[in-house]
């Protein structure tokens, strides 16, 4: 079993963006520079309301579940574990810790012209759960994928987060702490059940 290096940046990373966003989100205010960035986002055009709403998917609760599923497949086990253990500790992390400290309003009720598409008016936001979801899955998928396919998974958690702004469901500091979340969860499971050291070919 090996534990790769990544797996401590992961965690270091995500600890960081944790440490910096939550003060700011523990306000309940947005301020001037998030709330440009939400304009921007939240204001581009409709036609892309359908890719959007795909790419969010990539933030389902369930869908650490269906990833671990392919990696029994694949007898990917120690993945698999990791995978499973997402999700209890994503909820751990999200709702039994983050939003009991941090009450912050959707969009809905803290922007002035919010564009809602489809999406809740209220109830707390911080952090993004979808983000939380997605970035952990990179994290842990990253020691297992090949170059295209780390920038696939990163690519798709970076347009998930985007995706939930533009949606109107989150403020731009949600998803960033909810992918700092992802980053420090699927670092730290990443390390502990470590991953299986190659097969190396014995040749004649």
């Amino acid at each position: 079993m090996i534990r790769p290096v990544s797996a401590l940046w992961f965690a270091a990373v995500g600890l960081t963006l944790v440490a910096v966003t939550t003060p700011v989100a523990a306000t309940g205010r947005v301020g001037p520079a998030e709330r440009w960035v939400f304009a921007r986002v939240n204001g581009l055009p409709d036609r892309l309301e359908r890719p959007m709403w795909t790419f969010q998917l990539a933030g389902l609760l369930l869908l650490p579940l269906a990833v671990a599923a392919v990696a029994l497949l694949w007898r990917r086990w120690r993945l698999a574990v990791a995978l499973v253990a997402l999700v209890p500790l994503k909820l751990l992390a999200e709702k039994g810790v983050l939003k009991q400290i941090v009450d912050r309003q959707r969009p809905g009720r803290t922007e002035p012209d919010p564009i809602l598409r489809d999406v809740p008016s209220a109830g707390t936001s911080f952090p993004s759960g979808h983000a939380v979801i997605a970035f952990g899955i990179a994290a842990l998928l990253t020691p297992y994928l090949g170059r295209r396919g780390r920038v696939a998974v990163w690519t798709l958690a970076a347009l998930n987060s985007v995706a939930r702004v533009y949606l109107g469901a989150h403020n731009p500091l949600d998803v960033v702490c909810g992918a700092g979340v992802g980053l420090l969860l699927g670092g730290l499971l990443t390390w502990l059940v470590g991953r299986p050291v190659p097969s190396v070919e014995v040749r004649s």
